[in-house]
């Protein structure tokens, strides 16, 4: 297809495609004669797939092109190219490693890993962009007075790894690596949120069920 077809089925304007060709985050097209290439699916999927991360999950055009270089960079393994992509995305701020109750939360998410039988030094990492969300989320709870624990955080890890079995069972039903790296990109950008409202339906639906609307 053309420029302005890839347009017209994206839905994204001509001068939009040429700078994103521009800054990286488009591969060129097939050059046809000097001022006209050709595109195809694949250009097509990766504009859908840049535009939902810059216009949903609002993340800057130096950080998509970083994400999607781990994409594409096949000399990695899965794993490895997975977590290099959804380390490059925007995270919390850094935890106050001199912080009391910083401190105490690595201490119950390491009692929460143990427990979990997650502590592998291979698979986690505390490092992880993920692990330093848990330790703000959890110093944030200690600190208003909720012994917020690995007891109490237990069955929600267990919740979220069956979430994680049912998000990398559906990434293998595509046929393409670069295909199943993208949709887990994307489902970190898009499928947050939607989990983050499920979560908040259920809630709203178990406390009338339980308590009436009194």
């Amino acid at each position: 297809m053309r420029l302005a077809e890839l347009s017209e089925r994206s839905g994204v304007s001509t001068a939009t495609i040429k700078y994103y060709l521009r800054e990286g985050l488009l591969p060129p097209g097939r050059q046809i004669n000097a001022t006209t290439a050709e595109y195809d699916e694949e250009h097509l999927r990766r504009l859908r797939l840049v535009r939902a991360m810059i216009q949903v999950g609002r993340i800057p055009v130096t950080t998509v092109r970083e994400v999607l270089g781990h994409v594409d960079d096949d000399s990695l393994g899965r794993t490895i190219r997975l977590g290099a992509a959804l380390w490059a995305l925007p995270q919390v701020p850094e935890p106050d490693e001199e912080d009391e109750y910083v401190r105490a939360a690595h201490r119950e998410i390491g009692a929460l890993l143990d427990r979990l039988g997650w502590r592998n030094a291979k698979r986690l990492s505390p490092l992880s962009p993920a692990y330093r969300s848990l330790v703000v989320g959890v110093a944030a709870f200690r600190r208003l007075g909720y012994g917020w624990g690995a007891e109490q955080l237990a069955p929600y890890a267990e919740l979220m790894h069956r979430t994680a079995v049912l998000d990398l069972d559906t990434m293998e039903a595509y046929p393409s690596e670069p295909e199943r790296v993208e949709f887990a990109v994307l489902g970190a950008i898009l499928n947050e949120p939607v989990l983050r409202a499920l979560h908040r339906l259920a809630q709203e639906e178990e406390s009338a069920r339980r308590y009436g609307f009194e």
